[in-house]
């Protein structure tokens, strides 16, 4: 007996009603099979969330083969890997690339802030006239940076690189509304008198009323900040992100499309060579604020955020 089953009320209603059918022909591996099916159905979320160590393997990736294992072990009954991805796409998965998350987040803060605090700054903002800026700071390595591509199959691709542990550091900033892009390159180390001197500078270039987002770095919340803040709190309102959420940074997107642009699969042999080619990335970028304000749209729907 076949049939193909999209899992929707009816659907369930029919496993069951071949169940029955199965039952009453005495068909015992039909009976198993419509009764794996239905376990992964009324189970799906927890099965395969909780991953495949907490069914006792030990890789920590589900694959089809480990999926029809645990069947197979569970009701003794056999499905064909093709089949099992094809079933984990009706129950609402897919084969996806897991990410990092630190374990020191604070998810209460996190929902705070996006429930709480972002609000307000998009109330703060309207009500002011003013800028709302996402802010952050990146190096740009001279040793270039690796990245897919197409290749001939068997010879993997290959780039020269210097070597050299040195990189040009930028300091950036996109405004929410305009998606207009501030920003500074320097050689030395980020620090607190850089990045007063930066914001001074933006503070220069710009006559509203300025909202401030950024994270926790040393420098952004060191004394000598704290005291520039507290000068300029006529113009200038800070706001600090939950610890360890670079997920709520928009800016993230523009420095990894930058790092695709300027460094992946690039060889510098001078660092001349590599700040002119950042240099000329970022001022392009400036250019566009439109792909900017699409970064935004991105960020918003992610973290499902009023736009």
């Amino acid at each position: 007996m076949h049939f193909r089953i999209s899992f929707s009320n009816q659907s369930r209603q029919s496993l069951v009603e071949h169940l029955e059918g199965a039952y009453q022909a005495a068909n015992l591996r039909l009976v198993k099979r419509i009764h794996a099916l239905l376990y992964i159905v009324d189970d799906q979320a927890e099965l395969i969330t909780a991953g495949p160590e907490a069914a006792g393997y030990l890789s920590g990736c589900w694959t089809a083969v480990i999926v029809q294992d645990l069947i197979l072990n569970c009701f003794h009954v056999e499905y064909h890997p093709h089949y099992i991805c094809h079933l984990l796409d009706q129950l609402g998965f897919s084969f996806q690339k897991a990410r990092f998350v630190s374990d020191h987040l604070d998810e209460a803060a996190r929902s705070r802030w996006l429930t709480e605090t972002w609000p307000e700054i998009l109330r703060l903002a309207r009500q002011q006239r003013a800028l709302i800026l996402f802010g952050d700071e990146v190096s740009f390595a001279q040793w270039g940076s690796l990245s897919y591509t197409w290749a001939p199959k068997g010879q993997q691709p290959t780039v020269k690189t210097s070597g050299r542990r040195k990189g040009y550091k930028v300091f950036g900033l996109i405004e929410f509304f305009s998606g207009r892009f501030f920003w500074k390159g320097q050689i030395e180390r980020f620090n607190a008198d850089s990045y007063i001197t930066f914001l001074t500078e933006v503070l220069a270039q710009t006559h509203e009323q300025l909202i401030l987002i950024q994270d926790g770095a040393k420098y952004h919340t060191c004394k000598a900040t704290k005291d520039f803040f507290a000068l300029h709190s006529d113009r200038l309102t800070k706001f600090q992100l939950p610890s360890y959420s670079a997920d709520f940074n928009p800016i993230e997107y523009l420095w990894r499309n930058a790092r695709k642009d300027a460094t992946h699969l690039k060889y510098f042999a001078t660092f001349d060579a590599l700040t002119e080619k950042v240099q000329n990335t970022l001022h392009q970028i400036a250019q566009l604020p439109a792909e900017i304000l699409a970064l935004m749209g991105r960020y918003c729907e992610a973290l499902g955020v009023a736009a």
